[in-house]
């Protein structure tokens, strides 16, 4: 028997499995694990079974119950037609018949998709151009970079590098974290507080300055939000920065093996057209999904929003150990995921009714060419041609983004389309 719960999606069934086939799936994995089960005394192998039911007994009892309702549970589901969302939750009944194991298995189905009307969508798609201004600005960015810094004898300001000692007091007594010795500072790039900074600036090489600095009342540091504190510091050395001329040399550094000067201009512009492109595609997806979410209603099966939390939460904390920093003493709450897996969730389930419905694949040649656009940023890009399609992993994910790209082009060609001149600087910084 079926029944629906209060959640639209969630769905339970009442199934029975007969005792003896318990029964014999149990005395079958008792002897199996009597071929190889140690125990003081014994050979391998030969244990008494009555000793390795006394010591396996409910464990394969456990396994047997949860093999034989899982069983029945597909084949149940497979009868009834039912797409099955996340995984069942299986709970014996307290009065079964005789010799019957029955049990309620509670699970979630996947909902019918009906993908909204988009064509009152409208879809901005930026049209920019790469300038030789922005060629200029990207050069200029290079060779901050590449930049040195040489002692100066006078007072320090915005760009330079300073080595200083300092410590900071807390209602008179040095707090954790306040202090420092030969630490290096660029000014004006944020390092450090505002205020810290503009007491830096001005100072010269051996001066020493004490100063009162309230910290913001969000500070990340909570002993130290809204509190003020009073900093002694010793300026050792004010260095200003001394960046490379754009020569032969600085060309073949930055990968123009010819050095010429053209060479590397014309190379900058093709790397910012590509990020100009991959900009462009990237916004406008960002908007079709919007459009698509926007146009279409449907619940979701919370066991794939729990799913795609615990991925998310998974991925966060690999990323912290990855930037070899600390990981959090306290488990990351799932609220902090929950709507960006529910915003995954349903798009998943938009795209691939819409992948299906549509007919919507991704060709050999669309794939190839993606691998080819992704290459080109190497510099030996016919490896990384080879590496991709010696990789199946790899090959799926780059079919995924081709059906995505084409579910993209579908939506356009049904949407309201508006392109908006945008100056790439713009472009560049919008996320």
């Amino acid at each position: 028997m079926e029944t629906v719960q209060s959640n639209s999606l969630e769905r339970s069934l009442q199934l029975a499995v007969p005792l003896s086939s318990v029964t014999a799936a149990v005395n079958t994995r008792l002897k199996q694990i009597a071929k190889t089960a140690r125990m003081q005394g014994f050979r391998p192998g030969k244990v008494p079974m009555k000793l390795v039911t006394q010591q396996y007994g409910g464990q394969a009892h456990q396994d047997a119950l949860g093999e034989l309702a899982q069983e029945q549970f597909s084949v149940t589901v497979k009868e009834k037609s039912l797409r099955v969302a996340g995984f069942p939750r299986f709970e014996p009944k307290p009065d079964p018949a005789e010799g019957l194991f029955e049990f309620t298995a509670t699970f979630e189905v996947y909902p019918d998709v009906v993908v909204g009307d988009i064509s009152g969508a409208t879809i901005q798609r930026p049209v920019a151009e790469v300038t030789d201004a922005d060629v200029d600005r990207t050069l200029e960015v290079l060779r901050r970079q590449r930049a040195r810094f040489e002692p100066v004898q006078r007072p320090a300001r915005d760009g330079d590098q300073v080595v200083l000692d300092f410590e900071g007091f807390l209602e008179g007594q040095p707090f954790a974290g306040g202090h420092a010795k030969g630490h290096r500072l660029t000014l004006g790039q944020g390092q450090f507080l505002p205020d810290f900074e503009s007491q830096v600036a001005g100072m010269s090489a051996g001066e020493q300055r004490s100063f009162d600095l309230t910290f913001p009342a969000d500070y990340h540091a909570s002993t130290l939000a809204g509190k003020t504190v009073r900093f002694e510091i010793t300026l050792h050395e004010v260095a200003e920065q001394v960046l490379p001329p754009v020569d032969q040399d600085f060309a073949q550094v930055v990968g123009v093996k010819d050095g010429s000067l053209e060479g590397l201009r014309a190379e900058l512009k093709r790397n910012l057209e590509r990020e100009m492109r991959n900009r462009v595609k990237g916004l406008v997806k960002d908007r079709v999904m919007q459009a698509l979410l926007d146009a279409t209603q449907l619940p979701l099966p919370q066991s794939l929003v729990a799913q795609d939390i615990g991925r998310l939460r998974q991925s966060m904390l690999n990323e912290f150990e990855a930037r070899g920093q600390k990981q959090p003493d306290v488990a990351l709450p799932d609220a902090l995921f929950e709507e960006r897996a529910k915003r995954r969730v349903a798009l998943g389930l938009i795209l691939s009714e819409l992948v299906a419905r549509e007919q919507i694949t991704a060709k050999p040649e669309q794939i190839k060419a993606v691998i080819e656009d992704m290459s080109s940023a190497y510099e030996h890009p016919e490896e990384v041609v080879r590496w991709y399609y010696r990789q199946p992993e790899r090959m799926r994910e780059v079919e995924s983004l081709v059906l995505e790209d084409n579910v993209v082009e579908w939506v356009c060609a049904r949407a309201k389309t508006e392109e908006v001149a945008t100056p790439f600087e713009q472009l560049a910084g919008q996320h």
